[in-house]
């Protein structure tokens, strides 16, 4: 599956994959530090940490497409997450989620429907894809809280046992 193989880099500009961080479902958010969407890291953080151990993890791809919300270097977006919300789970490169410049993962992801019917270019930020362990994509709409119930129920039904 090329979601989980398509070579990206970290924060930190280490290369690596989704593959790599060895969880089997994850939940793939595109996010930015200036957005009135911004504390949604907060139930992020939550989600990552209630269900880390059973192989869930979040990851964070900060995008400046959206209002320019994401304007900050790699270090910036790194000291606001952890000093701002506490953020633990993963952080990969700046990237594109739309458009020519767009990265494949999100190539991919974008062709799935969300509950409303809507494909295609992400909307806005925070705008969340759970990606199952068998590969099985679920979209879900940046007004779609870390804590929504149907977010929730399909990030338990995603995990073993």
């Amino acid at each position: 599956m090329t979601i989980l193989t398509e070579p990206i880099h970290t924060l930190r500009g280490e290369p690596t994959s989704l593959s790599d961080l060895g969880t089997k479902a994850i939940l793939a958010v595109n996010v930015a530090s200036k957005c009135g969407l911004t504390p949604q890291y907060t139930g992020l953080e939550a989600l990552h940490e209630q269900y880390a151990d059973r192989g869930f993890a979040v990851v964070g791809f900060p995008c400046n497409q959206f209002g320019a919300q994401e304007p900050g270097s790699a270090e910036e977006i790194e000291t606001f997450c952890s000093t701002t919300y506490g953020v633990t789970f993963p952080m990969m490169e700046k990237i594109d989620v739309n458009g020519e410049h767009q990265h494949p993962i999100y190539a991919e992801l974008t062709a799935v429907a969300d509950a409303e019917g809507h494909s295609g270019d992400i909307r806005w930020n925070f705008e969340k894809f759970l990606i199952a362990p068998d590969g099985a994509v679920t979209r879900f709409g940046p007004m779609v809280a870390p804590d929504a119930p149907a977010l929730v129920a399909a990030i338990e039904a995603s995990l073993p046992g």
